[in-house]
């Protein structure tokens, strides 16, 4: 990839032709602020708080969010102008009277110097604020699809097909942890991963080693789908997936040290000293 020259906060650098602006930026420990942004998802420009201004040669500057700005020879980025925080705090302000429930939110409006919302909240009970990353690593990471986006104008929301129990939910709970506000409710009970947000129950199968719930059925399926032919995938719950990896790592680290030093590591280790 051919690299190309462009100016950050008056920081000339070199960097890969079409990276996006954001990355760039955050290389040279800049602070922007992201709601919808995920390294293993494609740029989505949702909650338009990664904004910059930008110029390049006579034309600009003009605002632009960075998370989906390909890096071209010439462009000029600035990333802390009184224009670009001004649309970061009036984005954050929108945001909140979506969102007005998420401590989280409310946690990073505070850095942006939003203490006192101009609009009023539009549904006070709700955390959502569309930024899609559910749906996007739901259909593009795990290519199961089982939610997405329901309704137009100020009725969307992100819900199952039709508000009922989403057949092609694995219960992997990505969803829940790319959320950034808190908004999808999830829990395991009685052998039940229960996603209520997305009004769906799925049974769980027990551990091998220790017999408590280990995951859902159907993730458990899922994986094993996607293994080469031969690995192994048993069902352990998340106690004893940690154990076991532990003791493999533990093993492997013995094996490598036997490798390296046959004649025992004490002595193997002086000898290697004494070189």
């Amino acid at each position: 990839m051919a690299l190309v020259k462009t100016i950050i906060d008056g920081q000339e650098v070199e960097v890969e032709r079409d990276t996006w602006a954001l990355d760039a930026c955050r290389r040279l420990g800049k602070d922007i602020p992201t709601l919808c942004h995920h390294p293993a998802l494609e740029p989505y420009g949702a909650c338009r708080l990664c904004v910059v201004e930008v110029r390049k040669g006579n034309r600009g500057p003009w605002l632009a969010t960075s998370c989906d700005l390909p890096i071209r020879e010439g462009l000029e980025i600035r990333t802390e102008t009184e224009a670009v925080l001004r649309a970061r705090r009036t984005a954050m302000e929108l945001l909140l009277a979506e969102a007005p429930d998420s401590p989280a939110l409310r946690d990073m409006a505070e850095r942006l110097g939003v203490t006192e919302p101009r609009f009023a909240p539009r549904q006070p009970d709700n955390r959502c604020i569309l930024c899609g990353l559910c749906v996007r690593v739901c259909r593009d990471l795990i290519g199961v699809s089982a939610i997405g986006f329901s309704e137009r104008g100020p009725d969307r929301r992100i819900a199952s097909p039709f508000d009922v129990q989403a057949d092609a939910c694995i219960g992997c709970l990505a969803c829940v942890a790319v959320c950034p506000t808190d908004a999808i409710r999830a829990s395991d009970r009685d052998g039940v991963r229960v996603m209520e947000t997305f009004h769906t129950e799925l049974e769980m199968v027990p551990c091998e080693a220790c017999g408590r719930p280990a995951m859902p059925g159907k993730m458990l399926a899922y994986l094993r789908g996607r293994l080469p032919e031969g690995v192994p995938c048993p069902a352990l719950c998340p106690s004893c997936r940690q154990e076991s990896t532990a003791q493999a790592v533990g093993m492997g680290f013995e094996a490598a040290l036997t490798a390296r030093y046959p004649e025992g590591c004490r002595t193997g280790a002086a000898a290697a000293e004494s070189d």
